[in-house]
């Protein structure tokens, strides 16, 4: 797309500008009419130049402006990924923890109930045991016998 004072300034030829600075009619000094001609094709070179510039300038700014929006959004999008991933790994994180607690939970039950069933199993026997030996040693016995019957009778003290 041009713009249109680049337009208007392609039409103007070195005649035009020539006759405009003459009065219309070149004068019959040829050299005076070369030199008028290379100093309109020299301004009008300039003037183009300028044009020239201005345009690529704005468009360097409109590149520029454009890329530093895409710079901006794909920190954005760097900074969003990052966040996701931290957010991924504390959960794996705390995912992993809470599977190790169960696990040692697990394991320190299991341990507390083989160590309850030993300690039940050692009473049961510790009580038979004092059982037997304390009607043995303290206890006191008495035999009675009548009709082919007798009581055994044993007190714990």
């Amino acid at each position: 797309m041009i713009p249109e004072w680049t337009l208007r300034t392609r039409t103007m030829d070195t005649l035009s500008v020539s006759k405009a600075l003459t009065g219309g009619t070149c004068p019959t000094d040829n050299e005076q009419c070369l030199k008028l001609e290379k100093t309109a094709i020299k301004i009008q070179s300039w003037w183009r130049g300028n044009l020239v510039r201005r345009t690529l300038l704005h468009e360097a700014l409109r590149a520029w402006v454009i890329q530093c929006w895409w710079r901006s959004m794909q920190a954005k999008m760097l900074e969003q990924r990052r966040c996701l991933a931290l957010r991924l790994y504390t959960c794996q994180e705390w995912a992993v923890v809470k599977v190790q607690a169960q696990v040692r939970m697990w394991q320190a039950r299991r341990r507390f109930l083989q160590a309850r069933q030993a300690a039940c199993i050692i009473q049961s026997h510790w009580r038979w045991h004092a059982s037997q030996t304390r009607g043995l040693i303290r206890g006191h016995y008495e035999v009675k016998a009548s009709l082919l019957e007798l009581d055994i009778e044993i007190l714990m003290t």
